[in-house]
């Protein structure tokens, strides 16, 4: 099962910066290259512990759908997303918002997931999820870094 972790020093405070990470808008936005939309659940505003939201998607040019769960949730530190139904076999995302002593946070996202479909899943994994959904989470994460440093320039 694929595993990595992507680390992003934000200029916003933790409690900011979980907040943004968390808002379906902003996650909406951050994928625009993939269409992606929230068409059931929460699909405005906020999520919070034990609330879905279902995403609807274009990657590899197929349409996806996938609804996922805020299962854990320590507000301003850590929150976790899980699949409940959708195209992966497993996938489990843990977002942790560390303060670097400057006023700043440490965005780190550790996902884990798995393609379904047996040895075919395995070898998707390797071809191209394992590169594809890194750059994903990249994107995202310099999207919630330019929304949460807006309201907090350097300087």
């Amino acid at each position: 099962m694929p595993r990595f972790e992507i680390v992003t020093h934000v200029v916003a405070p933790p409690d900011r910066v979980f907040d943004i990470s968390l808002d379906v808008g902003v996650h909406t936005a951050s994928m625009a290259g993939s269409s992606e939309e929230a068409v059931g659940g929460v699909t405005a505003g906020g999520l919070k512990l034990g609330e879905s939201v279902t995403w609807r998607a274009r990657h590899f040019g197929v349409r996806w759908r996938m609804t996922s769960v805020i299962s854990v949730y320590d507000r301003p530190g850590y929150f976790v997303d899980e699949q409940v139904s959708g195209p992966f076999g497993h996938w489990h995302h843990a977002h942790c918002f560390q303060p670097d002593g400057r006023g700043g946070t440490v965005m780190s996202d550790v996902v884990d997931f798995a393609a379904p479909f047996g040895f075919l899943g395995t070898l998707a994994e390797v071809l191209a999820l394992g590169r594809y959904m890194p750059r994903l989470i990249r994107i995202r994460n310099d999207y919630v870094k330019r929304v949460a440093e807006a309201a907090f320039p350097a300087g």
